[in-house]
């Protein structure tokens, strides 16, 4: 088990339970969640706590094991004699090289090795152009797969055969995936929704009641208007495929935003079709021309943009919002990018691995993707002399400054803000922006005139 905690839908472990021999389910804190950010492996921890009690209610247990993956994936085979190791497929390049040197050394030594769908709606290259490639641009991706037959979900088994002797497992406090959080843990907790139930009542509550006007109020910084599941499918606490059947339902029932919202999972989808065509697209830039464009990388102003302290309202709010609930709106991040990328000329990396050590929902490739979309750089990207003004954006999606006010100017947050990656707020007043909105956006356009003239 890797990025898919639960039980319903699980193709793995459904197919594991299908063959009626012992099954020993495994978590392994491998060589590629090592290299997670604080916040994402903190609440790996938690799902991992909620699903090994959804494992034991159906007589099983999760094993944990902390190493190489191949290496305790042959430890496990030696002390249990199985025959047969299978896994749910992901495609970030660091993610498929490990399971390809997996799967390739257990089937020389004679063990079957299978993977299954389970992490996106469509395979990557199941998704082809007319001319046989993969796409490029989101919409005509959208076009090709919004009427395919996504198949049913799987039910969840209602038991799991046991081997006759469990192998060893790590303790999971043991592990201390919240040790670089520290005070942070206590409160980002208390925003979060952990767990297979939780995931599945926050998409039931969605449907029920906001995916009617989810395509207007999903911008609104200070409503509740999405779905709230990009931190459980992040840790497939529920399947992509479960929330596209209740969005088609949901569509058939005449309920105007769920189309939005079954575009919003193939974006998804389309991260990670991309991130499986072009890996480079996780950390380089990948328009390649873009190499030469003049961005600065670590600097004293996005130190100022991390801390919330850019004296531009709605993007310090933003920031403040991020460190009380490990979360950002999605509108906000766009903010936040293009502020960063282009008013403070600082590459879109400094921003990507921020996200990557803040965000509950992080996942590579919607946050590569996503960065490089607000910095221009990327596939299908807005253009970089597409400028957003935060003033104006704020003025558009918090008329009421509703957000800015609950995130920034409430005093009782400023108490709330963890003092988590050693970065206790300032309570100083900022009292002039950092960087003159009109100057920022001008020398921003004046460095992508540069670079079209040379």
């Amino acid at each position: 088990m890797r990025r898919d905690l639960r039980l319903t839908d699980n193709p793995a472990l459904c197919w594991a339970v299908d063959q009626g021999r012992p099954v020993i389910p495994v978590f392994i804190l491998d060589e590629v969640v090592e290299t997670w950010g604080a916040a994402p492996k903190w609440r790996l921890g938690l799902g991992l706590g909620s699903i090994g009690e959804s494992l034991a209610a159906v007589g099983s247990t999760l094993i944990l094991r902390r190493g190489k993956a191949l290496d305790v994936l042959r430890e496990l085979v030696d002390e249990t004699g199985a025959e047969t190791v299978v896994w749910n497929r992901l495609y970030v390049e660091d993610e498929r090289l490990r399971d390809t040197s997996v799967k390739e050394h257990l089937r020389d030594a004679g063990l079957e090795a299978k993977s299954f769908q389970a992490h996106v709606l469509f395979e990557p290259w199941t998704v082809v152009t007319g001319t046989g490639g993969y796409y490029k641009v989101y919409t005509p991706f959208w076009k090709s797969v919004r009427d395919r037959d996504v198949g049913p979900a799987l039910t969840a088994p209602s038991s799991v055969a046991a081997p006759d002797a469990w192998p060893g497992s790590d303790a999971l406090d043991d592990w201390d995936l919240s040790q670089a959080m520290r005070r942070g843990a206590e409160v980002v907790a208390d925003h979060v929704h952990v767990g297979e139930q939780a995931a599945q009542s926050r998409l039931g509550a969605f449907i029920a009641h906001r995916i009617a006007d989810y395509d207007s109020a999903r911008d609104m910084l200070a409503e509740d208007g999405t779905s709230g599941l990009s931190e459980n499918l992040t840790y497939g606490e529920i399947s992509a495929r479960s929330c596209w059947h209740a969005g088609r339902r949901a569509m058939e029932d005449g309920k105007a935003g769920a189309e939005t919202f079954l575009k919003e999972l193939v974006w998804r989808d389309f991260a990670h079709h991309l991130a499986y065509h072009t890996p480079h697209l996780i950390r380089e830039n990948w328009k390649s021309d873009w190499d030469a464009f003049p961005w600065k990388g670590d600097n004293d102003l996005a130190e100022a943009w991390r801390r919330g302290r850019t004296g531009i309202d709605v993007v310090d709010a933003a920031m403040r919002e991020l460190y009380v609930t490990g979360r950002m709106h999605n509108r906000a991040r766009m903010l936040v990018a293009s502020y960063l990328t282009k008013h403070l000329m600082t590459h879109w990396k400094v921003g990507a691995d921020w996200f990557a050590d803040t965000l509950v929902d992080w996942d590579p490739a919607s946050n590569a993707m996503g960065w490089q979309w607000a910095a221009g750089s990327g596939p299908d990207a807005s253009p970089f002399f597409r400028i957003f003004n935060p003033d104006t954006q704020a003025a558009k999606f918090d008329p009421d400054a509703a957000y800015r006010k609950r995130w920034k100017r409430d005093r009782s947050f400023y108490a709330a803000i963890p003092r988590s990656w050693d970065m206790a707020p300032d309570d100083r007043p900022v009292l002039h922006p950092i960087v003159d909105l009109a100057e920022g956006r001008q020398r921003a356009l004046d460095a992508y005139g540069q670079r079209n003239a040379e």
